[in-house]
């Protein structure tokens, strides 16, 4: 109890203290004016309230991601704990803040874009195939609990779920944001923290033992904590597919100072819903042996439901009903207006369309594989979401420290963590059945290789902007890109 109690209160404070830090790195502009209003067409760049901007990327980047994948890395015991906290602070919270902002000060541009100015071409492409794979992929996966829950407890088939889901999903992507999203998730959010609130609540009060810190690993199969556990726990503690969400909401932010509390808060609070559902994890079932065997029996979903129940009774019922059903969603729909952001933005200019047809056919071009790919197996869906989601956060964290080289500024804010994921992600690939397969020891030999490369590189280019007369304009001046 101590513990969960705890880390709750170190991540309010990393958002007060370390948040606030990270801004001071980035250094802000508040005299600005932002993309929403420089570019403003009552499509994608739309002014909003930064209560709605932090409603709208929470939902964005939590949806079930926090709950689902929480749960799951309960299965290591209370070293969720320490992995979650500190990877939402030092990590997740540094991710998102840079991807929004600095899509914002470069006129709301997508995530392959960014990646284009810092990175380079050849890095773009790669990046602009991986983030659309991602985006539906995620799209996939989230919509396939949802439409099996549905066609269980009403007379809809699962099919014509899955129809009823991405026939929402196409008008999400092509409406202006207000239309539907700007108006739904503030209801959506309402539900996402009334039901982690009322979990967190009622386990403090039930009386049941909440794990305390151990760096043990607890997992029933042995497999090991590192780096499995960075994959397993992405949304709550660093997610890639979050930089692909922070561009929608770049885009309708009023004011550069709103940033801390619309990116770096939505992290905070999706680590905080995290630790919650992990808990509750650890607590039910006896064990990680128990919850184990649960979640082999009736999935993420009937885990949550069961917990819920006992705790709440029928109210926790309705409210996981809503929770697997409606939250998943609202992660869906935003990956496909993503994923159709960044195919017009790199289409544009190559092709002769229509700015409204290149639009829907975008939209289309996305929407049709993730619904056929909704018909598979969640799970393994899912392992392939895990690994590409990390991919592209050690990615933007990598544009990070780009610009904060570039620009003199403390870059070791991301370099530490983009050195700590490339080596979690080198030898995940190497590791996992999804990727090479190989033994653990070899694996990390890979990795180990792999992290050395990449450091000397990280080294060399530190030395190269140490160079008298290496400096570009002011950052400020990104607004005119």
């Amino acid at each position: 109890m101590i513990t969960f109690i705890s880390s709750i209160i170190i991540l309010i404070l990393g958002y007060v203290f370390y948040g606030k830090y990270i801004e001071r790195v980035f250094e802000i502009y508040p005299d600005k004016k932002t993309p929403a209003y420089c570019k403003q067409d009552n499509m994608d760049f739309v002014p909003l309230p930064a209560w709605k901007g932090w409603m709208i990327q929470l939902l964005n980047i939590a949806g079930l991601g926090p709950v689902f994948g929480a749960v799951a890395g309960a299965l290591y015991g209370p070293v969720a704990f320490i992995w979650i906290v500190i990877g939402c602070i030092v990590a997740g919270g540094v991710h998102d803040y840079f991807s929004g902002m600095l899509s914002l000060r470069h006129g709301g541009a997508q995530f392959p874009m960014l990646v284009q100015h810092y990175l380079g071409k050849v890095i773009r492409v790669f990046t602009d195939v991986v983030s659309v794979v991602l985006m539906v992929l995620v799209a996939a996966a989230f919509v396939a609990g949802p439409a099996q829950l549905l066609s269980s407890k009403t007379p809809i088939s699962f099919f014509v779920a899955l129809i009823i889901i991405f026939t929402y999903f196409i008008l999400a992507a092509i409406l202006p944001i207000n239309k539907i999203i700007g108006r739904i998730y503030p209801v959506f959010g309402v539900i996402l923290i009334v039901m982690a609130v009322s979990i967190a609540a009622a386990l403090i009060f039930s009386g049941k033992h909440i794990p305390e810190i151990t760096v043990h690993n607890l997992h029933p199969k042995g497999l090991p904590v590192w780096p499995l556990l960075m994959v397993t726990i992405s949304c709550g503690a660093i997610s890639g597919f979050h930089c692909t969400q922070s561009p929608i909401i770049s885009r309708t932010v009023k004011n550069e100072s709103e940033g801390r509390k619309v990116f770096y808060g939505a992290m905070i609070s999706e680590g905080i819903i995290a630790l919650i559902w992990a808990a509750a994890g650890m607590t039910f079932f006896g064990g990680t042996e128990g919850l184990a065997a649960k979640l082999q029996s009736v999935g993420p979903a009937g885990v949550v439901d069961q917990i819920s129940i006992e705790l709440l009774g029928p109210f926790g019922s309705i409210l996981a009903l809503l929770g697997v059903i409606i939250l998943p969603i609202t992660t869906g729909d935003t990956a496909l207006r993503s994923a159709r952001m960044i195919i017009e933005d790199f289409m544009k200019g190559k092709v002769n369309i229509k700015p409204k047809a290149l639009m829907i056919a975008a939209s289309f071009a996305v929407g049709l594989p993730a619904f056929i790919l909704s018909m598979i197996d969640y799970s393994f869906l899912w392992r392939y979401v895990g690994f590409t989601n990390q991919i592209v956060a050690t990615v933007m964290l990598w544009v990070s420290v780009c610009y904060l080289l570039r620009y003199s500024k403390k870059h070791l804010v991301a370099g530490i963590p983009a050195l700590f994921m490339t080596a979690s992600i080198s030898v995940y690939v190497l590791y996992a059945p999804e990727g090479l397969a190989l033994p653990y020891q070899t694996a990390l030999i890979g990795g180990s290789i792999v992290f050395l490369i990449v450091s000397s590189l990280y080294v060399r280019t530190i030395l190269k902007y140490a160079k008298p007369n290496s400096m570009p304009a002011p950052a400020r001046d990104l607004y005119t890109s």
